[in-house]
């Protein structure tokens, strides 16, 4: 009956239409305490990777064999110097909160061991910026940037020895920095970084094998996405078990995941589509959260994976079951599925060929960078979080929209997403949804993982031309700081109010 109430669902809402709310609002539409904020990571701002004693991670490592379109995070946007700088930008565009990672590796430079004091001022000295200027800190521990140690040393994520190792990693970011970090998450996006690092080979540590990925070195895309996730979620547990035993009662802070979801629609309302639609939810998204609200895998992963597919002993799923506080949602846009069970008969199988549906992305081909926008796959996303998962609170870590870097600072296809999608979100809480805040990707024009400084998705322009890499605000930065001051906003940019640099610079770049 359960399974038969969610295909309704999925065929209701293909034949629907979404229907948004009023084309203006302001934030004062959306409850007190929802929080708004922008978020990078470590690899990706940080730079000063050769300085005061932090190591390589596996980013490093992919980086500098040219696969992050030939650039590297050496430099990025030299945030480790010019973290002052960029919180004042935080402040005067009214953010409420900075989404970030920690470096293991600047941090704990071997993976174990005694941690660099330089590193732990750097990430202090960040922290009390933040909140000196009333900005909350939210902290990921884990951003694809393994110390490169301990992937040479026992495969990193493939190993359970990374649970014990991320325990006390995580044990020294709570004892330093808890005291004024409340909302943490354990690791990024563990669905998409296990299928992108270990079954396609495309993003770190770049592990995968023929004919599901290339030019790997290592790896086995048929076994190792599960049994990283795996891994993820006993590590994610032990934190979660750590945090709550040592520091909850004295921190009062929560412990979250992230999970990268699509909006998922079949193609047809053919019972096969929409069995696939189906699947297709529980292998992207189930394969998380099936385990964290009813503590084992989706019936229809254990089927079609197999035993390739590790199996959770009593006390862990006891552990993992419940071990989350918070889950931190990432989406960009929508697929469509369509019914491709005839992949079950092929041998070898990967998650692709597991999951048997084919993949159908939306948008207009000849717009290589942009993304389509789908706000109402996002509606989509947290009605199914509401009424799978019993509407666990949830914070949108991630949402934006994808430039050509270099173009213009006239980014109104930005704005025209982000007011789309946040609309999309005002309309979810109004129909119940949990969601208690909303950050956009990114602040900064950062390293991205697959195309390096080709693409964009900041609200600043970072010159990587001059010397300084001065920071200008974009159109998107002037509208999302109007919204954050109370104004009421609409899709279009209206006047840009003065941030930061002046913006007749960053327009003549």
């Amino acid at each position: 009956m359960w399974r038969l109430r969610l295909l309704l669902i999925l065929a209701a809402q293909a034949a629907l239409t979404a229907v948004f709310g009023a084309d203006t609002y302001s934030r004062h539409d959306f409850p007190p305490g929802f929080v708004f904020g922008s978020g990078t990571s470590a690899y990706q701002v940080e730079g000063a990777a050769n300085e005061d004693g932090r190591t390589p991670s596996v980013w490093d490592t992919f980086a500098h064999a040219g696969f992050a379109n030939g650039a590297t995070g050496d430099v990025a946007c030299d945030g480790y110097h010019k973290y002052k700088e960029d919180v004042q930008l935080m402040v005067e565009t009214g953010l409420d909160a900075y989404r970030f990672s920690i470096s293991w590796s600047r941090l704990i430079p071997h993976g174990r061991g005694p941690v660099n004091p330089k590193g732990l001022r750097y990430y202090n000295n960040l922290i009390d910026e933040l909140t000196k200027n009333g900005i909350q800190p939210h902290v990921t521990l884990y951003h694809f940037d393994l110390p490169q140690e301990l992937e040479d040393e026992y495969g990193g994520w493939v190993s359970n020895k990374i649970v014990e190792e991320f325990t006390a990693y995580a044990d020294v970011c709570f004892r330093e920095f808890g005291d004024r970090v409340r909302y943490w998450s354990t690791v990024n996006e563990p669905n998409i970084f296990s299928i992108g690092g270990y079954d396609q080979g495309i993003v770190p540590p770049k592990r995968c094998s023929p004919p599901f990925g290339f030019n790997c070195t290592k790896g086995n895309s048929s076994s190792e996405p599960y049994l990283v996730v795996h891994n993820i979620l006993l590590a994610h547990a032990s934190v979660a078990k750590l945090y709550r035993e040592k520091y909850k009662v004295r921190q009062q802070g929560f412990i979250g995941l992230s999970v990268y979801a699509f909006g998922i629609y079949p193609l047809t309302n053919s019972t096969e589509d929409l069995s696939a639609a189906q699947r297709a939810n529980d292998f992207f998204i189930g394969w998380l959260m099936h385990p964290l609200i009813y503590g084992d895998y989706p019936r229809v992963m254990k089927q079609n994976v197999g035993s390739r597919l590790p199996a959770f002993t009593p006390l862990e799923s006891k552990q993992v079951k419940g071990s989350t506080d918070f889950l931190g949602l990432i989406y960009y846009t929508s697929i469509t599925i369509e019914d491709e069970s005839s992949s079950l008969e092929e041998e070898p199988r990967d998650f692709n060929r597991d999951m048997a549906v084919r993949l159908i992305t939306g948008g207009n081909p000849s717009q290589y960078f942009e993304m389509p926008i789908m706000p109402e796959g996002l509606q989509q996303a947290l009605e199914y979080f509401k009424q799978v998962y019993g509407n666990p609170p949830l914070l949108i870590y991630e949402n934006g929209q994808r430039t050509p870097r270099n173009t213009t600072m006239q980014d109104t296809e930005r704005i025209s997403y982000i007011h789309a999608h946040i609309g999309a979100v005002l309309d979810s809480l109004r129909n119940g949804s949990n969601t208690i805040g909303y950050f956009t990707w990114s602040f900064l024009d950062v390293l991205e993982v697959l195309d390096g400084y080709e693409s964009s998705f900041g609200h600043y322009f970072v010159d990587l031309d001059d010397l300084d890499l001065k920071r200008y605000p974009k159109l998107s930065a002037g509208w999302y700081a109007q919204f954050l001051k109370g104004k009421r906003v609409g899709p279009e940019p209206g006047t840009l109010i003065g941030i930061g640099s002046n913006p007749s610079i960053a327009d003549s770049k």
